[in-house]
């Protein structure tokens, strides 16, 4: 009998010769090779492994649809990025929701058995092994994980102590650099060169725990994104759930973290106690028109019952009850609805294992569903998620990447030149904001796409570097995540640097003497080749 190498490299030259144009045609190939040996189908991972090993002994040259095809779960680098979440050890938090559940020796709000957790359990909460895990993982899935967009998750990140906030970014960056650091400078300087670049660090708090020296010392770790546990913006609602603030802490909070130039992602939570679903709605209807808001991004959370929270005593005693599967996918169409362009619902459920759930959403795939029922009812979700290349039927990678190089550039250029540059401005925060943006001329595909902020006060900042200075919040171009220096896809193809161009002439207009990025740290030397330099956390150019 063969070995199990040779009978692998047999599936893959198959594979190769038919060229699938699906999953279900890849499989097909498979179990149609595997049957005539009689032997099971082989996983992916196994596969890809294959693959590889062929292609660095040039037994085969290199295939873009094969090794999309090949690797598991393609949906989680579509975005460009590698995400990676890293949990903070059991800690108390200031907090006392109502709908919390504090589980033992677990960080605030979380459960032991969510994949994340799970995690962070088998590393022991270490930093260093769970970004290991991880990495190790995605590699052998097939995914690229030289662009790392790291989430920090476990409650108040804030209320944590300084001294453990540091060693934890400084674990982070010494898995992703491969190499110990003396301190956390160090660590950050070898990211902007390492092998697995971190492009982008979020860290999760409070708006009650944001003030000016908080937003300093989160820049200096490297922090770009805040997700912010707002949950709602009605005050009593705010105090039935005991939730430590009201509704002018959270607008506080946003106008600040704008001002400093970071993207934010509102935590909102439907069919909490106290709320109806009008009240949802109208709440959303508010996000999405007040300047006191406009978020960039958004989580819903819809309010789940589980043991382990104070809500169930009530759940229990009939004083509390979750909204129906109807009530809350036909609340979360007209949300969706509602969403303006420049929002990205990140979002849609909390993922709590439906064992752990007494009441309240079980429905794991309620973001699919309302997908199929939007293409049923002939509409569709314009937030920035449900546009992005990667996600669409016809991925953009996917329609070049059966041409040869030649042709692929072509097919390309010719994609490109079809492009429509859109310009979205509003007024948002005590500040304006520019929406710009490469996107299909039905406007159904985003390619490409930057945040600018010009404050009201350019003058006026509580951090140096931005004072008279124009923001950029955020860059990015979706598709399949492409390696660093690779070319032929919707990454590096231009489209970065023109939209930095259009904010340089917009905050020339605004007569401002410079052009501000909140950068993560690995993508530093991207903005030093267009005429940055870090200024102090920050990496900035002077357009006077």
């Amino acid at each position: 009998m063969k070995s199990n190498q040779q009978q692998l490299e047999k599936v893959i030259f198959e594979i190769i010769r038919v060229n699938p144009h699906s999953e279900k045609e890849l499989f097909n190939v498979v179990r149609r090779i595997m049957g005539e040996i009689k032997l099971p189908s082989p996983e992916k991972s196994k596969l890809l492994e294959q693959y590889r090993r062929l292609l660095k002994n040039k037994k085969l040259k290199s295939n873009k649809n094969i090794e999309q095809l090949l690797t598991k779960r393609a949906v989680r680098t579509l975005s460009g990025v590698a995400v990676i979440s890293v949990l903070t050890k059991a800690y108390p938090c200031p907090g006392k929701c109502l709908y919390c559940p504090s589980e033992k020796d677990m960080p605030k709000s979380y459960l032991s058995n969510e994949p994340a957790v799970m995690r962070a359990i088998l590393a022991k909460f270490d930093p260093y092994r769970q970004v290991q895990i991880r990495l190790d993982a995605l590699k052998a899935n097939g995914h690229s994980t030289e662009k790392v967009e790291l989430i920090v998750m476990g409650g108040t990140w804030s209320y944590l102590d300084t001294k453990y906030q540091n060693w934890f970014i400084k674990r982070c960056l010494e898995a992703l650099n491969g190499k110990s650091a003396r301190n956390l400078e160090q660590a950050q300087k070898q990211n902007e060169s390492a092998k697995h670049r971190c492009i982008g660090l979020t860290l999760e708090t409070r708006p009650d725990y944001i003030d000016e020296i908080e937003i300093i010392k989160m820049r200096k770790l490297g922090a770009t994104r805040v997700e912010l546990g707002i949950q709602h913006i009605d005050d009593q609602i705010l105090k039935l759930n005991r939730r430590g603030h009201n509704n002018s802490r959270s607008i506080e909070a946003i106008n600040l973290l704008k001002l400093a130039g970071f993207k934010i992602n509102y935590h909102l939570m439907l069919n909490l106690p106290g709320s109806t679903p009008a009240k949802d709605l109208a709440m959303f209807k508010k996000l999405y028109s007040s300047p006191d808001y406009m978020p960039d991004m958004i989580k819903i959370y819809p309010c789940v019952v589980n043991k382990h929270a104070d809500l169930y005593k009530l759940w229990k005693n009939n004083k509390y009850k979750s909204y129906t599967d109807k009530q809350l996918t036909e609340l979360i169409v007209k949300i969706k609805k509602l969403t303006p362009p420049w929002v990205r619902i990140t979002r849609l459920i909390r993922d709590i294992p439906e064992e752990s759930i007494v009441a309240g959403n079980k429905i794991t795939n309620l973001r699919q569903l309302i997908g199929n029922k939007a293409k049923g009812d002939g509409w569709e979700c314009k937030c920035i998620r449900c546009r992005e290349a990667g996600h669409q039927d016809k991925i953009f990678n996917d329609q070049f990447s059966r041409l040869d190089s030649i042709e692929s550039k072509r097919a390309i250029s010719k994609q490109f030149s079809s492009l429509k540059f859109s310009k979205f401005k509003y007024q948002a925060n005590k500040g304006t904001e520019y929406f710009l943006s490469f996107e299909s001329t039905d406007k159904k595909v985003l390619y490409a796409f930057l945040r600018l902020r010009i404050n009201n006060n350019s003058n006026e900042n509580f951090i140096p570097e931005l004072q008279n200075s124009a923001i950029v919040r955020e860059l990015h171009t979706y598709g399949q995540l492409t390696s660093l220096g690779d070319e032929g896809e919707i990454q590096h193809t231009g489209m970065g640097k023109k939209l930095l161009d259009q904010a340089e002439t917009i905050a020339k207009k605004h007569r401002l003497n410079k052009i501000a990025v909140i950068s993560g740290i690995g993508v530093r030397g991207y903005y030093e080749k267009l005429g940055y330099k870090l200024e102090g956390m920050y990496m900035v150019k002077n357009i006077k």
